[in-house]
Parts: C-alpha cells; sequence; structure tokens
C-alpha cells in the first residue's frame, strides 16, 4: 500500500508545483528581493571567475537561490538557462555538461548541485569580503 501512496501523492501534487504562482507565464526568474552591497561583490566576484549558475525558469529552488542575491546582483551572475522554451535557452550545452538538477552550480570545473548559502559560495570560490 504504502508502495502505491507515494507515486500517487507526487501525481497529485506535480500539477500544482508545474502551475507555481511564481511562473505567472513567465519564461525567467523574476527575482524581486533586494541585494546588498556584499552580494553584488559575491556576483560580481563569481562571474569574473568563470562561476556559472545553471538553472530552469521553472524551478522554485533556482528562484530561492537567486533571492539569496537579490535582484541587483542576480543580474551580475553567469546564469545558463536549461529549460527548452525558457528565455536564452542554452538546453543543449546543458545536456553537453550533463546537467542533473537545478540550481547546479559550476566552480573550477566541479558541478555542485542544490542551494548553496552565499557563505557557502564564498568559501567554495575563495571570495573575500
Amino acid at each position: 500500500m504504502k508502495r502505491l501512496l507515494k507515486p500517487l501523492i507526487v501525481l497529485l501534487i506535480l500539477p500544482i508545483v508545474v502551475k507555481s504562482s511564481h511562473l505567472n507565464d513567465q519564461r525567467e526568474l523574476i527575482v524581486t528581493s533586494e541585494s546588498t552591497r556584499e552580494s553584488i561583490k559575491l556576483a560580481k566576484f563569481l562571474k569574473d571567475n568563470g562561476v556559472v549558475k545553471y538553472s530552469a525558469y521553472w524551478c522554485p529552488n533556482c528562484l530561492n537561490q537567486s533571492e539569496l542575491f537579490g535582484k541587483q546582483a542576480y543580474r551580475e551572475l553567469n546564469v545558463v538557462e536549461c529549460a527548452r522554451d525558457g528565455i536564452n535557452s542554452q538546453t543543449q550545452l546543458c545536456i553537453d555538461k550533463k546537467i542533473k538538477g537545478f540550481p547546479t552550480w559550476e566552480i573550477n570545473g566541479k558541478l555542485i548541485l542544490g542551494v548553496l548559502s552565499l557563505k557557502e559560495l564564498s568559501k567554495l570560490t575563495g571570495f573575500k569580503n
């Protein structure tokens, strides 16, 4: 019974997740939080050091990750849109890089899956404020 219950719950919840309110027919992430001076400095450092965030506009974790930076800093990041129907989609690059989930960070050639705090990103990249 438990084996059948989990897939059933997933099937019932999936349409709700796919129609999340943050989408509103957008094909890109819309970041609304304000950036700090520190998050802007970090974002510029990440971009200057070749760090890439692989993302999908419909991904709630990608939105959460982006909100940690704030809208001003987010504009500084090197973000690759992986969703086929996303604005400026680079799906083939995501396939070539073997991106398995979102967000995925590429730091020094290593892929790291998941939402990372700004402190974790600073430590992983050697950023010192």
